[in-house]
């Protein structure tokens, strides 16, 4: 193997290399948060969020889920969802500041 030709597959393994830690930069920085960023600017409001989420146990996960203003807890797992119950939404109650 020729001396150029070594040298010309290793600049183009660094050129390699260094466009995969660009394109890592740049989904680090302008990644998920800006998508979010971009689709609130656009002034379209969420219909549906998910409140809160819990595991109960390997197969089961109890989810409360806001759809408009009403909030639905639902169990999900095992292949069926069953929904206990819907309530009113209500604003979140804040966490008590610790004393200094």
């Amino acid at each position: 193997m020729p001396l150029a030709e070594l040298v010309r597959t290793i600049a183009a393994l660094a050129v390699t290399l260094g466009l995969i830690g660009l394109a890592a930069v740049a989904a680090r920085r302008f990644g998920p948060e800006t998508l979010k960023r971009l689709q609130a600017a656009r002034g379209r409001t969420r219909r549906l969020a998910v409140v809160e989420s819990l595991m109960l146990d390997p197969q089961r996960r109890l989810v409360l889920v806001r759809v408009d203003d009403r909030e639905q807890l639902l169990l999900l797992g095992e292949g069926s969802l069953l929904t206990p119950s819907t309530a009113p939404a209500r604003a979140p109650t804040p966490a008590p500041e610790p004393a200094a």
